[in-house]
């Protein structure tokens, strides 16, 4: 399960970097309300690398089967959901919007699984 734990890196550093992205480039040139929205997928983007990461090491305590679906269903859910809304607030467009919630669902999915873990 390094994949897994590499993959949570990986978003973390990408969550963080959108975080910065937003304070230093966005702030001033775009307006509160999405400035807010792009917050917001940075945010659950943080939220969900770190839970990424607590599926790989579930699964290496014994909880494979279900941790590697809560981390395909994270990862998922960081794509639809937090890659929608940053396409949202940079390409200025709602091309996207009915993606949001199925990658929403994905996430909340995603804690399921790995509250399903648990009784591996």
């Amino acid at each position: 399960m390094k994949t897994w734990l590499l993959v949570g890196a990986a978003n973390g550093f990408l969550a963080v970097l959108a975080g910065a992205f937003a304070a230093h480039l966005l702030q001033g040139r775009i307006d509160a309300a999405a400035l807010a929205v792009f917050q917001t997928a940075a945010n659950y983007h943080l939220v969900h690398a770190l839970a990424i990461v607590a599926a790989s090491f579930a699964a290496q305590r014994g909880a494979g089967k279900r941790a590697r679906l809560a981390a395909w269903l994270f990862t998922t859910g960081i794509v639809l959901f937090c890659g929608s809304l940053y396409f949202t607030v940079l390409a200025h467009s709602n091309a996207l919007v009915l993606i949001t919630p199925v990658g929403g669902i994905s996430l909340l999915a995603g804690w399921l699984a790995l509250a399903a873990a648990a009784f591996d």
